[in-house]
This record gives structure tokens, C-alpha cells and sequence, in this order.
């Protein structure tokens, strides 16, 4: 069974917490990806209705219109009832490190407004500490972004302006990241993340943190759930 069809099953998994009638929130990546697909497949079998949902980004927000599945804002629908969104990390009390798809603002400001946030993802996602396989993404405005770069040297990290095609990777807000490196993990990720906000020109970092109700994990051996406690 190869990467992509675990991610499948977990979209297709995710996609049951979805019912009528609710506002729904559509995470970005290639896992969030299938459910989104497979939300607009129910809907169009007729075994989903009156589903409205909000997309964390602009790529989500074509492939959901593209699937059939009816847009609204946080403006008309100011709490969702479910998100389902992908993780690049997740710790063992279910705390994430989100943003290396470059959409960690909005996802968190749909996250925050969700009451029950649905992470997919395959095995390779999990670990023992934050910040071991993935960096802290820190999305930064533009300007006096080098002097926010060196203030996050002082946390302890090692940021890396990330690019895409030979130029700095702007944001759907159009701001930049610098992907930030720890070594040996992040042993205080509450401490780190209030740290990484007091930053002048800091505008969201990629943690994530008791934000998490369940998370469901495709592996060969079968779909499996973990719950919040």
C-alpha cells in the first residue's frame, strides 16, 4: 500500500465526522486534500446536504468549488463544528507543528474557531517531541524581516527563509516564513509558542497546541483514531 493511498483512507476516514447541516472548516495538504474530495463525492450522492465550509487557503478554496462542496466565510458562520486538516508533526498529547504547506495563518484561525479539529495523517507524522523531523514554520511581514529573523535566533533557533523557485515564498496573506530549527526538539512548546508571538513582526507560529480532538492515522495494518483525553 503506497503514501498516497494511506492518506486516502485517512481523508475518507476524517470525512465521517462531517454531517448535514454543519459548517465545516477545509484544511490544506495533500492528506486534508481527500477529504475535502471525498466530502464533495457524499454531497453529490445525496448523502450529505446543507454543508457549507470555510477553506484555509486559496489552493483549498479552488479544489473545494471544484468538488461541489458550497463556500461561506467566518463572517456568516463565526464557529464550525468540524475541521479536518493535516499535521507535519504530532506528539503523543496531540500537539501539532503545522505550515509546511505555507498556510499555518489561516489554518489557525479556523482551527481556533472549530469545536471539534480532525488532524489526518499517515504514520511517518508521529513523534515522540515536537520539532525533532519538522521546524517551527513562523510566518513574518515583510518588512524589518531580517530583524525578526534575528530575534528568533535568540529563542534558540536556527531560521531558514524558505523559498520556492528561487524567491522568498509569500504567503496567501502575503507575508514571508522562516522555518525555524531546534535542536534536539522543543522540550517547552507552550513556552516556546507565547516566546515566538512576542516578537515584533512575528505574525503566527506553526504550533498547535491543545487544539486537537482527534487524530486519525492510516497505516497498513488499518485506520486507527486517537482521541483527546
Amino acid at each position: 500500500m503506497d503514501r498516497d493511498e494511506l492518506k486516502r483512507q485517512a481523508g475518507w476516514r476524517a470525512a465521517e465526522y462531517v454531517e448535514s447541516g454543519m459548517a465545516i472548516g477545509l484544511g490544506s495538504g495533500s492528506t486534508a486534500r481527500y477529504a475535502t474530495l471525498r466530502i464533495g463525492e457524499l454531497l453529490r450522492l445525496g448523502r450529505l446536504h446543507d454543508v457549507v465550509a470555510v477553506p484555509t487557503s486559496d489552493e483549498t478554496e479552488a479544489l473545494a468549488r471544484e468538488a461541489g462542496i458550497p463556500l461561506t466565510t467566518l463572517e456568516e458562520h463565526p464557529r464550525l463544528a468540524v475541521t479536518i486538516d493535516g499535521a507535519d508533526e504530532v506528539d503523543p498529547a496531540l500537539n501539532l507543528i503545522k505550515g509546511l504547506g505555507g498556510y499555518l495563518l489561516r489554518e489557525k484561525i479556523v482551527a481556533y474557531a472549530t469545536e471539534c479539529e480532525i488532524i489526518v495523517v499517515d504514520p511517518t507524522k508521529l513523534v515522540d517531541r515536537l520539532g525533532t523531523k519538522a521546524p517551527v514554520p513562523v510566518e513574518v511581514v515583510r518588512f524589518g524581516w531580517q530583524n525578526t529573523r534575528s530575534a528568533l535566533e535568540e529563542t534558540g533557533a536556527r531560521p531558514v527563509l524558505r523559498m520556492r523557485d528561487n524567491a522568498p515564498y509569500i504567503t496567501d496573506e502575503g507575508n514571508l516564513i522562516l522555518d525555524c530549527w531546534y535542536d534536539g526538539g522543543l522540550s517547552d512548546p507552550q513556552a516556546l509558542s507565547a516566546e515566538l508571538n512576542s516578537i515584533p513582526g512575528v505574525v503566527e507560529n506553526g504550533l498547535f497546541l491543545g487544539m486537537t480532538a482527534a487524530v486519525v492515522i492510516a497505516a497498513p495494518e488499518g485506520t486507527r483514531v486517537i482521541q483527546s483525553t
